[in-house]
């Protein structure tokens, strides 16, 4: 009697209980490194504009319609203020989505084979919704680098459907923020906000960048009350040049003409047409 056969075992990077063990791990960092680098080139992302800040912001008219439904006798003031309080912070919303769509707008203009300056954010709501619209509003193709999180960002509806991502590891999703950027816009924000401004910054300053990046601080009145870059230049933390490593706004036109001097002087000057159209394989540029 034949003894009976055994069936094929699975192919290594088929076998999901390998892939999602600890021992897997390595293949899934490379993975959330090869699969969005395969997206980028095929949809012809040569660089990004990164925009940061809070997710808890609304749109001017969802803050308004909140705030109206709350006037009423039997509502807690505390919730009422609450709510004015995000109608005042609602101005962010709509500047971030306002600068996006000025930067997009110039930035699909430029005559060149692939896409430059990209709008791209964290994917959520909040700010990385009101700079993902912007960029949709104009025209342009626009990034979104979500994370998965226990209490489900979901992405919002203005990313471009192609470029749509979901990352596990926060470093490599800040990898992708960092690697393709030629700046970075912070808007008011909390904690993940003042990471991804210091982490920009501290590279810059160590000079751990292969490139220029332009860094604009949008909103002086809520950063000024939060970080006293002077009490660090007096205790030694940091040095006076170091405070030119930024420049703070308070307006979309302000933000957009440094960002379009700074890019056009540091990315696109003195470069003519045909240069431009032949750019550098993102594989083979120094992160």
């Amino acid at each position: 009697m034949s003894e009976d056969r055994l069936k094929s075992a699975p192919l290594a990077y088929q076998n999901q209980p390998f892939l999602n063990s600890p021992d897997g791990r390595i293949l899934r960092i490379l993975s959330e490194y090869s699969e969005p680098l395969s997206r980028f080139r095929r949809e012809q992302i040569q660089d990004t504009v990164v925009f940061f800040g809070s997710a808890r912001f609304n749109s001017h008219a969802d803050a308004e319609a909140r705030l109206a439904e709350l006037r009423r006798p039997s509502v807690d003031p505390k919730e009422l203020k609450r709510a004015q309080a995000a109608l005042d912070m609602s101005r962010y919303y709509e500047d971030a989505r306002k600068l996006a769509s000025m930067l997009t707008e110039w930035s699909i203009k430029i005559p060149a084979r692939r896409r430059r300056f990209v709008v791209t954010t964290g994917g959520g709501p909040g700010i990385m919704e009101a700079a993902n619209r912007g960029a949709k509003e104009a025209g342009g193709k626009t990034i979104g680098l979500n994370i998965n999180l226990p209490f489900e960002q979901f992405p919002n509806p203005y990313i471009t459907p192609s470029l749509n991502f979901e990352f596990h590891y926060f470093f490599m999703r800040k990898f992708w923020f960092a690697y393709l950027a030629k700046a970075l816009v912070i808007f008011p924000g909390g904690f993940g906000t003042f990471d991804e401004l210091f982490e920009i910054l501290t590279l810059a300053q160590t000079d751990k960048l292969a490139k220029k990046i332009l860094v604009v601080i949008y909103g002086s009145e809520y950063w000024k009350k939060l970080i006293n870059f002077q009490a660090m230049i007096d205790a030694g933390t940091i040095n006076a040049t170091d405070l030119d490593l930024f420049k703070m706004v308070d307006s979309p036109e302000e933000g957009f003409e440094y960002l379009r001097d700074g890019l056009t002087d540091f990315h696109l000057g003195g470069v003519t047409r045909k240069e431009t159209e032949v750019v550098p394989d993102i594989a083979k540029t120094r992160p």
